[in-house]
């Protein structure tokens, strides 16, 4: 059995190599992406290992104890604390650091890595006896010596595209800031090299924006030989007050930050995986129906092996054993294309705000595991229950007839199974349309329901292949009796027809439904953008613990052209066990600058105890206009009744609730601060000198962001990227491995009908007609999985976008008509070019030798 094995793989090979090529891309995805996420990780780790190499301890604050003084420092880290750990034994160095986060302007005016604190690192020069700081090597000017001058690294340097003596914008969080560039560094910091950037300042000038005159953030030590790093943290934690600082070694610190840089790599993971998932599922198609194929061919063969003596166990284990050596070799190729995927991925995920290390490919266990592990898993998988077909046909039946049809009991069966997966899947769904709730429980159901619906689908497609075949007729029937002849080719075997269209099905269906909820998504999103928004211009922060200066406010409503300039101020509203929204306005100037909608009341009665909420919380807490909400706002620690004094249609822009600034800004986390100023202007925002002279108001700070109405709209549909980067991904694995599919159909029912096609020659056809015909058979099997997919594909993605409804109340289905026509033409053009092989190799019969069966 082991040399039948053997000798039916090669005897079948090119065939079978198409197949292994689904399953290579599958391997290739997954083995690439763990081999990139191993060798990122190494990198990291390895950057990190020697960021803190010379670094045995390190002193950091703990949080001061509830009830401290608010004059008192922050930090109990000073110049004394640096004396004394310098007399701890073991100690051979000790070098104070101050450390905080910066935004820098690039110097055209763009925010360089703005909204992720990470990665903006700021910190003191601080030299030691040589007057050099060696974690800050000089490269280039000298350090900085005073509030106004700067040194940036060589890679902030090059990103930001400044030059020394330049004046550099900044912002640490609040007002902004210009210094001038006197000083380039390198640094071996894993948080930079990763893509951050770094700024840094002398210690008087650091201690003032990120400490307090005279203290620090951190204390780092060096250690003695023969000392460890677990001695020396024990000795300097004898010597810490033990409620206000800690020691942590530099091995512990190392693996922090290598651990939570890590975690930044992984979100790059998610999408070769996902394609990786995709391609083994459409794969699995392709290889059930080649093994199909395979095996009904030589089913002779197999009733001989009975006859002689085989048993069923051994015809199954034969199978099996083929797909498993087929498995293998497709997992090493996919495994050496996935090296190159591992080595392409860093500068294809890359971008000049977030870079991925480059470094020597990292090959661990894991890759090779998950190798072999999917390729021999999958492919035997689905080779197991063409096996089991062919292992169940008894001897004499076999030798009677080399392919027989399904029984009507057993399509019956297969019909009644397929209604009541499909009336399930469908039922789930539709039951979830009217529940307008996009919680995890209903999304987790609708994506059970769409998984019933395409199971559904597969089993069905044999029985739906006569009717669906039928109707795209249409289309070749034009072609007269060729167009004819390739209709009667794709109903011979409905079966294989249908198992052919599966995987264009299921791809296109994801497709389509990926592409209708991204759309209708994108559209909502652009419609909610700017809904519930009278003002011209917004100005934001970027991130959500930073204020606007109270100054900077006071400047943009001085702006020529500005008529109001609200200043919004963004809380936390604690009531019923949740944490809502709430917006402190002025009841002046609010109805200017926001499009409300009262249902009953105004906004003219906020005021110290009194709120006004959204209709959705005025519903879930069973308030109207009049009542009284129990409720913490911010840092308030004690609950407080409000008055409701109106309920308003849900904004996107005054959000949960509604407040007085005057009281929200009382109980904010960062008491008296600004998180947004919504404008106003003359001109309605036509002008874009309007917009350059607000940036200009708030001194082009980093940590802010002016937007007007179509910027606004634009960031929204920035989100989608993601989306549609999947959408085509997915198109593009499923068209590849389902051309794949087709091309091996089409030459083994060419094989098959080698006399018919020599009969055909010789009564008449040409070489021409002999091609078209295979064409068109395969432009028809393309047709009919794409119409199933997209029937399905839209049906799922109408039923979760009700859902998305209830989330997003602008969320229309809105299906996009172009995107799917273009998949409908990729996919005829698909089945052209699939069907070129083997309709050439059909042509090139000689009539004579084809009657004969040559």
């Amino acid at each position: 059995m082991l040399r039948t094995t053997l000798r039916n793989l090669l005897a079948h090979k090119a065939r079978l190599a198409m197949t292994a090529l689904a399953v290579c891309l599958g391997v290739a995805f997954v083995s690439g992406t763990l081999v990139f996420a191993d060798s990122a990780a190494a990198a990291y780790r390895g950057a990190a290992a020697k960021n803190f190499a010379d670094i045995a301890v390190t002193v950091t604050p703990k949080a001061p104890p509830p009830g401290s003084a608010a004059n008192q420092p922050t930090t109990v880290l000073d110049d004394a604390l640096v004396r004394r750990l310098a007399q701890v034994p073991g100690t051979a160095a000790v070098r104070p650091s101050v450390d905080g986060s910066a935004t820098l302007n690039a110097a055209d005016g763009t925010p360089l890595r703005a909204g992720t604190s990470w990665a903006n690192l700021a910190g003191a020069y601080v030299p030691g006896k040589d007057a050099k700081d060696s974690r800050y090597p000089l490269v280039k000017g000298h350090a900085p010596r005073n509030g106004d001058e700067l040194a940036v690294d060589s890679g902030t340097a090059a990103a930001g595209h400044f030059a020394l003596g330049d004046r550099v914008t900044l912002a640490t969080d609040g007002p902004v800031l210009t210094k001038r560039l006197v000083g380039i560094v390198t640094t071996e910091d894993s948080r930079v090299t990763a893509g951050g950037t770094l700024a840094l300042f002398d210690k008087a000038t650091a201690q003032r924006l990120f400490a307090s005159p005279g203290h620090y953030t951190g204390i780092d030590l060096s250690a003695s030989p023969g000392t460890s790093q677990f001695e020396l943290a024990d000795r300097v934690g004898a010597v810490l007050p033990a409620d206000r600082a800690e020691a942590v070694t530099g091995t512990a610190q190392a693996t922090q930050q290598a651990a939570f840089l890590d975690t930044l790599t992984r979100g790059y993971t998610k999408l070769p995986l996902v394609f990786a998932g995709v391609s083994l599922f459409i794969g699995s198609f392709l290889i059930v129906n080649t093994f199909t194929m395979l095996l009904t061919r030589r089913t002779r063969e197999i009733a001989l092996l009975r006859a002689i003596g085989a048993s069923r166990r051994q015809v199954v284990r034969s199978v099996l054993a083929e797909a498993a050596l087929l498995g293998l070799a497709a997992s090493i190729a996919g495994f050496l294309l996935g090296l190159g995927i591992a080595a392409a991925l860093p500068g294809l995920l890359s971008t000049a705000q977030d870079p991925l290390p480059h470094s020597t490919l990292v090959i661990g266990v894991r890759p090779v595991v998950a190798a072999l592990g999917v390729g021999v898993g999958i492919t035997v998988l689905a080779a197991w229950l063409p096996s089991r077909k062919a292992a169940a046909i008894a001897p004499v039946e076999a030798m009677r007839s080399a392919e027989q049809p399904p029984t009507t009991a057993r399509s019956r069966l297969r019909g009644a199974a397929g209604l009541v997966l499909l009336a399930l899947g469908a039922g789930l769904l539709v039951s979830l349309t009217g529940a307008k709730d996009a919680s995890v429980e209903n999304l987790q159901s609708a994506l059970l329901g769409c998984g019933v619906l395409a199971v559904a689908m597969i089993v069905l497609a044999p029985l739906l292949a006569r009717p669906m075949v039928r109707l795209t007729s249409r289309l070749t029937g034009r072609f007269g009796a060729v167009g004819r002849l390739a209709r009667e080719n794709a109903l011979r075997d409905p079966r294989r027809t249908a198992a052919t269209a599966s995987a264009l099905m299921i791809s296109t269906a994801l497709v389509a439904g990926l592409a209708v909820i991204g759309n209708s998504t994108g559209r909502a999103l652009d419609r909610q953008a700017a809904a519930g928004l009278s003002a011209d211009y917004v100005i934001g922060t970027r991130t959500p613990t930073v204020g606007i200066d109270p100054a900077a406010v006071s400047r943009v409503a001085g702006t020529a052209g500005v008529r109001t300039a609200a200043a919004v101020t963004d809380s936390t509203l604690f009531a019923g066990g949740q944490v809502r929204e709430i917006s402190g306005v002025d009841p002046r100037t609010v109805d200017t600058v926001m499009s409300l909608r009262f249902l009953s009341g105004s906004a003219r009665g906020l005021g110290p105890g009194r709120i006004a909420l959204s209709s959705t919380v005025a519903r879930e807490q069973g308030l109207t206009t009049g009542g009284h909400l129990t409720a913490r706002m911010g840092r308030d620690q004690q609950f407080t009744q409000y008055t409701v004094v109106g309920v308003y249609e849900d904004n996107p822009v005054a959000r949960d609730a509604l407040g007085a600034r005057t009281e929200v800004r009382k109980n904010s986390f960062t008491p008296g601060s600004t998180q947004r100023v919504l404008v106003r202007t003359d001109d309605g925002g036509a002008a874009r000198t309007t917009g350059n002279r607000l940036r200009a108001a708030v001194g082009n700070n980093p940590l802010l962001k002016v937007q007007d109405r179509a910027e606004l709209v634009d960031e929204a549909a920035g989100a989608l990227g993601n989306l549609l980067t999947l959408t085509y991904g997915l198109l593009a694995i499923g068209l590849v491995i389902t051309s794949l599919g087709i091309v091996n159909t089409l030459a083994m029912s060419v094989a098959e009908r080698t006399r018919e096609i020599g009969v055909l020659r010789a009564i008449g056809m040409d070489r021409a007609g002999i091609r078209r015909m295979i064409q068109l058979e395969s432009v028809t099997i393309a047709a009919f999985g794409t119409l199933l997919g997209l029937a399905g594909g839209m049906f799922g993605a109408w039923a979760v976008g009700a859902l998305a409804n209830g989330a997003m109340a602008q969320y229309t289905f809105a299906p996009p008509w172009g995107t799917l026509l273009l998949v409908c033409l990729l996919s005829l053009v698909i089945g052209v070019a699939a069907a070129a092989v083997p309709a050439r190799r059909a042509a090139a019969l000689s009539p004579l030798q084809a009657v004969a069966g040559a």
